[in-house]
């Protein structure tokens, strides 16, 4: 389980040192392998590599007569590569995934769960000022966060 931000830094090369805290489990659980995605946020995913699998499985296997999932479909396939961690812990995000998410010196890394999220750093700013501001999205349907207690 991922969880907790930090800021990192990209090297000159673009590569990127994963937490401290989360080389060895990626290393022993995952062999260090990993692929990195993008999201219609404007950021980076990373996955441990079976954990991307169960994702890619389900896109697969959605039918795609929808335009919406085609789009998914291109993006998140399309963009997915696979990376390594190396021995000091560091990931190389390739120069397409970085113009993508806008990745320049100091980017945030998010632990979601399953996966990292990884972020611009004036785009993360901007994710917590609105989370903070109380910007809600508005629909007709129950929230998933409804049932949600603190």
């Amino acid at each position: 389980m991922f969880r907790g931000g930090s800021t990192v830094k990209l090297d000159a090369k673009g590569r990127l040192a994963l937490p401290t805290r989360y080389r060895p489990f990626i290393a022993e659980r995952y062999e260090g392998q990993l692929v990195l995605t993008v999201h219609d946020d404007k950021c980076l995913l990373l996955y441990p590599q079976p954990e991307w699998e169960k994702i890619e499985h389900q896109l697969i296997h959605t039918p795609n007569n929808d335009r919406r999932v085609r789009d998914v479909q291109r993006m998140l396939m399309g963009y997915a590569s696979d990376v390594e961690m190396d021995g000091s812990g560091r990931i190389l995000v390739a120069p397409r995934l970085r113009d993508f998410a806008k990745l320049d010196k100091n980017v945030h890394l998010v632990g979601v769960g399953k996966k990292f999220e990884i972020w611009n750093e004036e785009a993360w700013e901007q994710i917590c000022q609105g989370w903070m501001a109380g910007r809600t999205e508005q629909s007709d349907q129950p929230h998933p966060l409804d049932t949600l207690t603190l």
